[in-house]
């Protein structure tokens, strides 16, 4: 039986050690990704980050080695958060209310977490010199996985004739458009995803646009397993 009443060996962590640990450097990745939302990563520096989040400098590098740390961090964590709507389509969903259901989510993410969004835009524009080794295994991955989905969604005549990356692509151009440019949308509409009424019709209006071209029709035709594909 073991003796509760002993303290823990030097060097170990107890459970609400790891939880404090936790809790700091989740307060440190939210400072930082404000910071390099607005500044980027060269922009930004660690006594920002450290003043935002409330620890000292001294303190910050326990957690992280460096500012490229920090930011690493930040894009995996969003990167994970970015994709778990598409993780979301499964093979059993109906094609059009499953698709329909990731671009609300889709919005959602863009309303919720515009500095993510804007931040992940910047590093893809820069060429992802820090993400490309995530973009092309996990992002991939589970790109793959789903195109292969809506292809064969498509070859049961769920769907009409549609390249399923030329889909996916439409959805997060459209989506991520709100969050990415709102400025531009404020100057047009004078609104934005603040107003929940105008997030909710941004999220119909492209559901209609979208769900409407997949839909199937009396004389949509069948098409095999790995097909449609991109024309030249």
């Amino acid at each position: 039986m073991t003796d509760r009443s002993k303290p823990p060996a030097a060097g170990t962590k107890t459970p609400r050690r790891l939880k404090q640990i936790e809790a700091k450097r989740t307060a440190i990745l939210d400072a930082a990704l404000g910071l390099f939302s607005r500044y980027g990563l060269l922009g930004t520096t660690v006594e920002q980050i450290a003043e935002d989040a409330a620890v000292s400098k001294t303190n910050l590098f326990y957690y992280f080695a460096s500012k490229e740390d920090i930011y690493v961090g930040v894009l995996s964590r969003l990167l994970d958060q970015w994709l778990d709507p598409l993780r979301g389509l499964e093979p059993d969903s109906d094609p059009v209310l499953g698709i329909g259901e990731y671009i609300r989510r889709k919005i959602l993410f863009s309303r919720t977490h515009p500095e993510a969004s804007r931040l992940f835009c910047l590093e893809i524009v820069q060429g992802a010199p820090l993400l490309g080794p995530e973009l092309r295994t996990s992002l991939k991955e589970l790109v793959d996985a789903k195109t292969a989905m809506i292809r064969n969604w498509t070859a049961q005549g769920k769907l009409a004739p549609v390249d399923p990356h030329h889909l996916i692509f439409s959805i997060w151009a459209t989506t991520q458009h709100y969050a990415d440019f709102a400025v531009q949308i404020d100057a047009v509409l004078g609104t934005g995803l603040d107003d929940e009424e105008f997030a909710d019709q941004a999220a119909l209006n492209i559901q209609r646009i979208i769900l409407d071209g997949i839909r199937t029709r009396p004389d949509t035709p069948t098409l095999p397993a790995d097909g449609p594909r991109s024309t030249p």
